[in-house]
């Protein structure tokens, strides 16, 4: 039998908010993994241990969820305005499939601290204890975030005490801010109505705020699809009929917003669009077994990614909730009491999350400047990565 030898990238394996994933250095991949295309797919598939018919990614760094089946590249921007530019991978699990298609908002939060710990940021800049602002490209929505992060003695700070539900441990504060997170000018409803009404076939016709901020985001009314906003994550996950039905309800949603061109398309754009479900404030148990008082919160929202209940809440939705709670009309505004609002603070699977952001009416059409929140980060470990080396 012949063998093929492994071979060694170098690799950071990082917690950012409340996921994780695998990062690199654009200079660090092997040459024809560099540019985009399928010796990249195949080499980030057989990093992550995709596909794995099994779902359980064993023979990768994957953690057999949407949560912890990412990969991030990282180079230095060749924009002045910028100091890294950030790509972002979402690793299918069970095909062998990478979505380019959006952005990881909890993962944002780590490039920060990689891009200081790893020299992307001039040291000048750096204080020996305070904060510095390291500006991001996203590359795959082209968009700005700004990312504050801490530094003691020189060095990126990570241990700390803000506690962030969803993550076991306490960590340094990272505050992240997603510039104009609208995809485009007027885009920021892609029908133009803050309320749609979405027919589906085979289901019903369902009131959707479709709305495009952060990712693009399907929002539907807990009631309307027989459900209180305070559902953990097995009551959805282990009901092959509900997870069907929001597959099927994504994916109109995803031709009414004019991503794809035909719901056939939606099983290869897994990670655009989101779809979650929103309702009025009420109380209930985490999943950490905490009590979430409905006093505490000004609504429940419950979302899924790659077709899976999340178990918290993505970061790019979060941008989302944040902009369609400032804005009033929304089912998310109305879920929050209605009115005019700069901030909210939303009940999830895992506990709960303040998100702001500003929404202004200009000529016409509704522009967000910035939605703002705070996560933390973490190195879980740092080295290299070995993958055969006829992988990609």
């Amino acid at each position: 039998m012949s063998s093929v030898p492994q071979i060694k990238i170098p690799a950071t394996y990082m917690r950012g908010g409340t996921s994780k994933g695998v990062f690199f250095k654009l200079s660090d991949l092997p040459e024809a993994a560099q540019v985009p295309g399928k010796a990249r797919d195949q080499l980030l598939l057989r990093v992550i241990g995709s596909p794995d018919p099994y779902q359980k990614q064993t023979d990768g760094m994957g953690g057999a969820t949407s949560s912890t089946s990412k990969a991030v590249i990282i180079a230095k921007s060749s924009s002045p305005e910028h100091d890294v530019d950030y790509l972002f991978g979402q690793v299918a699990i069970d095909r062998p499939y990478v979505d380019w298609s959006g952005n990881c908002g909890n993962l944002s939060s780590a490039v920060g601290p990689f891009a200081v710990a790893n020299g992307f940021v001039d040291p000048a800049r750096i204080p020996d204890n305070g904060v510095v602002e390291v500006r991001i490209w996203q590359a795959n929505i082209q968009k700005t975030i700004i990312s504050k992060v801490p530094v003691t003695n020189g060095e990126v700070q990570e241990t700390g005490d803000f506690e962030l539900d969803g993550v076991t441990f306490p960590a340094a504060e990272v505050a992240v801010a997603f510039m104009d997170p609208a995809d485009g000018e007027g885009a920021i409803f892609p029908t133009g109505n803050v309320v749609d009404e979405l027919e589906v076939p085979g289901f019903k016709t369902l009131s959707a705020t479709m709305i495009n901020a952060g990712i693009p985001t399907i929002f539907i009314n807990a009631a309307d699809l027989g459900y209180t906003g305070t559902e953990l994550q097995e009551v959805i996950n282990g009901d092959a009929k509900a997870l069907a039905m929001f597959e099927t309800v994504r994916a109109h949603g995803a031709l009414r917003m004019g991503l794809i061109e035909d719901v056939s398309e939606a099983a290869n754009r897994q990670h655009t669009p989101k779809i979650a479900f929103v309702a009025p404030s009420a109380d209930y148990t985490a999943s950490s077994g905490n009590a979430v008082h409905a006093e505490d919160i000004d609504l429940l929202v419950r979302a899924l990614s790659m077709g899976k209940l999340h178990h918290a809440m993505m970061g790019t939705a979060a941008v989302a909730i944040a902009a369609a709670a400032a804005i009033e009309g929304t089912l998310v505004n109305l879920a929050a009491g209605g009115g005019k609002r700069q901030s909210v603070t939303f009940g999830h699977p895992s506990g709960s999350l303040r998100v702001g952001a500003e929404a202004n009416l200009i000529d016409g059409h509704w522009q967000i400047d910035k939605a703002i929140m705070s996560r933390s980060a973490r190195v879980l470990m740092e080295g290299a990565v070995r993958i055969p080396g006829n992988s990609f």
